[in-house]
């Protein structure tokens, strides 16, 4: 679990700006100036215009949920591969998804709270932590153009103040429904590409990287519509369109992106997204396996 919490603390930090960018380019934009047509465009007129320091706006809201949730992430996966047999030699895909997808809804009921619907999965399956419920959210409200927000406790504060509790939750279910089949792919495609690099499964820099990136990749693209709608959701407070403000969950989200903008709309910000987890995912699973080295030695 320390492994894990290090390695996410550090992945996140890291990309951080690819992830304001992100989610920049998947809000529907009111202003002409918040409007990019790619990652390089972006990247100049935020920094042009706003300075370098708006791409790490909220960036302390991730590392303070980071940390914990990845410890619970790493922890879980390995608890649910051991309980399930996974260690048992050749190739377990089943049993990969299985843990992956455990130590998702377990890591997301931490960190939801920073990023927003109240939850219909009982408490006893899934233990929510309000802490985590804020601090998502918290991120891409502070990231998201013309931001009033530069402090992490100020943005919960007001949020809840004008919005309720509700407004921490309202992306969660689809937080979820994305979250585990993007796990369970990453887990997936993480464990076959390592094996195959790797069939000692000895510590191997090289290889971690490339399955790790493969895997990123991987699951940031085929779950980019889920995340689209989990971002018109969780900055619905921030627009001044009265129909973003009133979108009430994932199906209404979905609607309001095909009529917008059709097909097209479920992919914004897939380039970002995918270049975030890329690398993201390369750093991360090179820093968890190398700290559980270092640990167990």
């Amino acid at each position: 679990m320390i492994a894990g919490a290090m390695a996410g603390i550090t992945e996140h930090a890291v990309m951080f700006p690819i992830d304001s960018i992100k989610t920049r380019m998947q809000v529907f934009a009111t202003s002409p100036a918040a409007a990019y047509t790619g990652i390089g465009n972006a990247f100049t007129r935020i920094s042009s215009t706003e300075g370098m320091r708006a791409l790490w706006r909220g960036v302390s809201s991730v590392i303070l949920g980071a940390g914990p949730a990845h410890a619970v992430h790493f922890g879980t996966y390995e608890f649910v591969k051991d309980f399930a047999g996974g260690r048992a030699g050749g190739n377990q895909p089943l049993t990969t998804a299985m843990a992956g997808a455990a130590a998702t809804v377990a890591s997301d009921a931490l960190m939801n709270p920073f990023d927003g619907e109240l939850p219909v999965i009982p408490a006893a399956v899934v233990p929510i932590s309000p802490l985590s419920i804020i601090l998502t959210v918290i991120k891409q409200r502070m990231q998201v153009h013309q931001s009033e927000f530069r402090s992490v406790f100020t943005a919960m504060r007001v949020v809840y103040r004008n919005e309720g509790l509700a407004a921490f939750y309202v992306s969660y279910p689809t937080t979820l429904m994305m979250s585990v089949p993007f796990t369970a792919a990453q887990f997936t495609v993480y464990e076959q590409v390592k094996r195959l690099l790797n069939p000692r499964g000895e510590y191997s820099p090289s290889s971690h990287v490339i399955a790790g990136a493969l895997a990123g990749g991987v699951a940031a693209g085929v779950t980019t519509p889920l995340d689209v709608a989990k971002t018109l959701l969780q900055t619905r407070g921030t627009s001044q369109d009265s129909e973003l403000r009133r979108v009430r969950g994932m199906w209404d989200a979905f609607r309001i992106v095909w009529t917008r903008d059709g097909m097209k709309g479920f992919f914004r910000g897939m380039s970002p997204r995918m270049l975030t987890h890329m690398p993201s995912n390369a750093l991360c699973w090179l820093s968890y396996e190398f700290f559980k080295v270092a640990i167990r030695e």
